[in-house]
Parts: C-alpha cells; structure tokens; sequence
C-alpha cells in the first residue's frame, strides 16, 4: 500500500503523549508514551522526501530515514525496522536519547515554519513493534571463524562492534569493569530516559547469539593488557571516559561537593536494586535537600532532573553561558524547567560556603564576550554581582577527561594525544600497537552515544577487513 507523503503542510506535528510534569517529576518511568500505530503513520508522512535529506546527513551514522519514514507511512512495519537497524545497531535506544534537535529533527528541511518531524518518536515506535512481533534477533553468523576478539568495555560503541563482528561470526569476548553490560547507558543515563530493561534485552540476544561477557573484570588490574593480547587475534580498546574534571574555587573540597557521576551511578544503582550505602545514608540522596549543580551538557540535565525526582526542595542549575549556548538538548532543558528546575543563566560558581559540609554557593554573574578560538562567546565576569544560594548537595557536571589508559594498561607503547584519548588512525581506530584499534570517547572525548556506535561499527568492519585480509594471505600461500 502507498501513502500520501509531504503531508506536513496539513498535518501539525505532534509527538507521542507525554506524561504531565506534576506526575512524572514523582517517578523515574519515561515520560512519553507510545505513539499509536495510526498516529505513527501521520507523523511519518509528514517527511518532504527532499532531494538531499538533510537529517540523514547530520546523522552520524547516516541512517536511511526518509526510505523508512516512507515504509512506516505505507505500514510497512517490518521493512522500516530493517532498513533502520541496517546502519543503527540500536535504534531503540538512539530514538531515546539521541539529541535529535542537534542532529537529524533540527536539520529537517520543514523544520522552519511547519516544525521538524518527529524522526526519534518514530524511530522508536518502528524498534518496539519489531520487538513486540519478535522481528529482532541477534547475530546469526552464515558459519563459525576461529578468529577471536576482545572488547574492552560494554558501552555503546564496544556493543556495536560486538555485534557486527560476531555476524561475521568471529568468536568474541566483551570485558567489562562494571557487574552489568552497558556503561554509561546502565550506569550514567537515567530511566525517565532510558529504561534498564532496553540495554538488558541487547545484551540477552547478543549473549544468545554467543557473545561472551566477562563482567566485573578489569584489564590491567584483573586480566594484564598483554595477557589479553596474547588471548586474542585483535582487541578493541572501549572503555570510555569516566574522569570528572574539577575546578579550582575556595571552598571546594567540603563533603557534599559531588561528581556528577557519582551521583547518576548511585541513583541507577538504587533503581536497580543494589545497595548503595553512600545513598542509603543520604549523602547522595537529593530528599529534602537545596540541589545545585554546575554545568549545561546533557549530563547536568540528567542531574537536575534525577534530584527533582528524588524529592529535593529546590533544584538550581548554574551555567556560565545563556540558554542558546547551552551544550546540550534544548528539548532537554525545556523538559527541566517544566519539571520545576530554576536555572541560573550567566551565573558561575566563585566559592562554596560552609564549615563541616557545603551550605551555600556564592555566585557571580557573567556576560558574554568576544568569541574564543573556537567561535563560542567568551562568558566574562560582572564586578559586584555577587549572590548566594543556599546548597545542601551540589553536583559537578563540568565533563569528563580519559583516564591515563596507557598506564592503567602499562603499556607506554600505546600512543595518546596531548587530550590523553587514545591516538588512532582516520575512520580505522587503529592505534599504535599491532592488532589493536580503539573506538568511541577514548578516542574522540566526551561525546554522544550514536557517534560511540558509529565509532564501534567503523572499527569492527577495520578490524573483520584486516583479519579476512590476513585469513585470505594464508590460505594463498598455503
């Protein structure tokens, strides 16, 4: 069945529902339902099917969206998932959490004057039908190869190529530090953004297709990097970036100065069942408590919002710059503030205050200057605009720095770069050691999880590339 397309000049855009502020900000559940299938279908005829699609350009992993837009238009179900999951790994998570304002929704060429269409909301519903009518399977190699590799890291990039590697059946084993799969998607992402069970039902099919995962095994400390070498014919360095940067300020090193992370990992934790005494006893417990965190990526937002739905009584967000020059999703910070967070826009943290604990931050106002090297307004403080506010908790979300891999390793062989990320060859990841490639923020900082993926899958076609180049090389010379 065709469908009329182009139909955004009658049709308004219109995301799947989305649960009330009041009611949602009292639970860590996803805030939006499921679009219904009709309505799904509408949205998606919306798409121009221009000549150049844009969205498609700006996505990192350049997914064919305008092919299965039309598909889920037609009611082509299964043919839209697919063709998503034919350059996406993991549609059903990039449709959550992706910043599809940044990327493919905010270069949408309807964008100005009839709004973007809804490409994440789609791309979800396509993902949980194909689930729901079991059309998603794991790997399923056409035959077996000795060939073995091993991944350092469950995130999102050491997935991807865990996945495309063992349908070239080769045998691989996924080390992991953490006692679950999934890295910063488990441990870092909230579930009013990303459900647990999403990562868990991946990483059953890939454990079902024979990937094995060796969790809470850490190279360098349980497994030496050159035994690992020595176990497998290539190894994929994921581990991802972890280290929170800091700041220099007065006052700075009072208990209830926090890292961003830390405080993301206990509360999943929780959610999860596990024990967490640090949160148990209140430390890392926003209830009852005067939040302020310091930051404006997506990591900050993940913050805000966490303490809001652990019962703080206020939640305040410092950000140097202004709201457009924030570095993460609009839609997340308008998602914030509807939930009840009060941003301190142009305000940055000059001391923290207190004597046995952190009670209070001063704060002084910026304004924006010249641009800096990289085109990005320079904030500059305003003399005498001091101000407090009260904190019992504050969390720093300034990014994050790799840890020093090549001692962690000990392996001073491996190169990095002055940034300390893992020095790799274009598009390949491979580094400087033989057999050894690397993806995601290890070599590209801190970044977003469809680039992870991205990276992941470049480097698993290098590394199958090298080693069908090498299998080929021997049985020639045989």
């Amino acid at each position: 069945m065709s469908a009329d397309l182009l139909k955004f000049v009658e049709l308004a855009q219109r995301r799947p529902p989305q649960r009330p502020a009041e009611t949602r900000r009292r639970d860590f559940a996803e805030i939006y339902d499921e679009f219904a299938p009709e309505r799904a279908a509408e949205q998606a005829s919306r798409c121009s099917q221009c000549g150049i699609p844009f969205c498609q350009v700006h996505c990192p992993l350049h997914n064919n969206i305008p092919d299965w837009l039309k598909l889920t238009a037609e009611g082509r179900l299964e043919e839209a998932y697919e063709l998503a999951s034919a350059t996406n790994t993991f549609p059903e998570i990039c449709g959550r959490i992706c910043p599809q304002d940044r990327l493919c929704e905010g270069n949408c060429v309807i964008e100005k004057g009839f709004e973007s269409v809804t490409i994440g909301a789609v791309e979800r519903y396509i993902t949980e039908t194909a689930f729901e009518n079991g059309w998603v399977t794991g790997p399923r190699p056409p035959r077996e190869r000795d060939a073995s590799i091993g991944i350092v890291g469950a995130g999102p990039a050491g997935l991807a190529a865990a996945d495309l590697l063992r349908r070239h059946g080769y045998q691989i084993t996924v080390y992991d530090r953490h006692d679950r799969v999934g890295g910063l998607l488990t441990y870092g992402i909230p579930n009013f953004k990303l459900e647990k069970s999403i990562i868990a039902r991946r990483a059953e099919l890939l454990e079902e297709s024979g990937v094995v995962f060796r969790l809470d095994t850490e190279i360098g400390r349980d497994i030496g990097f050159a035994d690992l070498r020595g176990r497998h014919d290539a190894v994929l360095i994921a581990t991802g970036v972890y280290k929170a940067r800091d700041m220099k300020a007065p006052g700075i090193g009072l208990p209830g100065i926090v890292p961003a992370l830390d405080f993301l990992i206990a509360s999943n934790r929780k959610g999860l069942g596990d024990a967490v005494p640090a949160f148990d006893v209140g430390t890392l417990d926003g209830r009852d408590k005067d939040v302020v965190v310091i930051g404006g990526g997506d990591t900050a937002m993940d913050c805000v919002r966490t303490a809001v739905r652990q019962g703080a009584r206020q939640v305040t967000c410092l950000y140097r710059r202004d709201r457009g020059n924030m570095p993460g999703s609009q839609r997340e910070v308008g998602y914030a503030i509807d939930e009840g967070v009060v941003f301190e826009f142009l305000s940055a943290p000059e001391a923290f205050l207190g004597h046995d604990r952190v009670e209070a931050v001063r704060a002084v106002r910026m304004r924006l200057g010249a641009p800096d090297a990289s085109g990005r307004l320079t904030p500059q403080t305003v003399e005498g605009s001091d101000f407090r506010i009260q904190a019992d908790l504050v969390f720093m979300a300034l990014g994050f720095d790799p840890e020093p891999i090549a001692e962690r390793f000990a392996e001073p062989s491996l190169e990095t770069t002055r940034w300390g990320t893992l020095k790799t060859a274009f598009l390949t990841g491979a580094t400087s050691l033989p057999d050894v490639w690397a993806a995601g923020d290890i070599v590209r900082g801190a970044s977003l999880v469809v680039w992870a993926i991205r990276d992941g899958r470049d480097a698993a076609t290098a590394i199958h590339q090298q080693l069908e180049a090498r299998a080929s090389g021997a049985v020639a010379a045989e």
